[in-house]
């Protein structure tokens, strides 16, 4: 997964991601083209559980010391986004951060450590805690640390 071109990707589902990805690859692929409200976001390459390809998904910029959170909020809708569920089939990822590639493997938090990076979460992106207050669902944190 570390050399693909924009055509071994899948397309995203919805336009506005379409557009964020179409500014960063006229960037040279470099993340810092986009922001949302101002704040910086990494993307998540993962495999589709269904299709087996490849997708490509804007998140927010949430690091701490090397690693960085996944927050599957999907803006407090009642169910998960599916690139939650592609994450727990197949945890092996790349994250884009910048011109940066970085292998990674994402699995989800809990507990102490769940807090502490919604907290972290928050922090990078307010918004998080009005969407964790408009869903009756726990908002899913996944880790992501490098694999090499």
């Amino acid at each position: 997964m570390s050399r693909e071109t924009t055509e071994d990707y899948l397309p995203p589902a919805s336009e506005w991601v379409r557009r964020q990805l179409d500014e960063i690859d006229a960037a040279g692929g470099d993340t810092r083209a986009v922001s949302i409200q101002d704040r910086p976001v990494v993307v998540v390459v993962m495999r589709g559980r269904r299709t087996g390809g490849l997708r490509r998904v804007p998140l927010m910029r949430v690091e701490h010391e090397g690693a960085y959170a996944a927050v599957a909020s999907k803006g407090g809708a009642p169910e998960h986004p599916e690139w939650h569920h592609n994450l727990l089939a197949d945890p092996e990822v790349v994250l884009h951060d910048g011109t940066a590639q970085v292998p990674m493997r994402a699995r989800v938090v809990e507990g102490a450590e769940r807090a502490a990076w919604w907290e972290r979460s928050v922090a990078a992106f307010p918004p998080y805690a009005d969407y964790q207050r408009s869903t009756d669902r726990q908002i899913p944190v996944f880790v992501l640390e490098a694999t090499r």
